[in-house]
């Protein structure tokens, strides 16, 4: 019986290992760097960065961050209603149709609000 728990066995020594022999091999080839205010420079792909990383963003990034959720988890629920069209019948067709105008009422009342100008 123990027999049967030497594949899981060999598993686990090698899922330990693995991690552990790639840092041991990592740290033979990166270069020894001993600069500590090096190490705690902000990196933007080689590109010296411009201002403090902790800047405010204003609330209008939030906004349209908030709204794009929204509408794109919105137009998710499309999918399955496409994918059953024929199975729903027309109760699915209008219920469908209800969700859309709700969503487009959403979209006009915002662009009469402004929050939809990107600039």
């Amino acid at each position: 019986m123990p027999e049967n728990y030497v594949p899981i066995l060999m598993f686990g020594v090698i899922a330990f290992l693995f991690p552990v022999v790639t840092l041991w091999f990592a740290s033979l080839l990166r270069p020894d760097s001993r600069d500590v205010g090096f190490r705690r420079k902000p990196y933007e792909c080689g590109v010296p960065p411009e201002g403090d990383a902790r800047g405010r963003f204003g609330v209008r990034f939030y906004i349209i961050a908030i709204l794009f959720v929204i509408f794109d988890v919105e137009t998710i629920f499309l999918f399955p209603w496409a994918v059953q069209y024929k199975a729903l019948g027309l109760f699915g067709l209008v219920e469908m149709l209800v969700f859309l105008g709700i969503l487009i009422v959403g979209y006009i009342w915002l662009y009469k609000k402004g929050a939809l100008e990107w600039v």
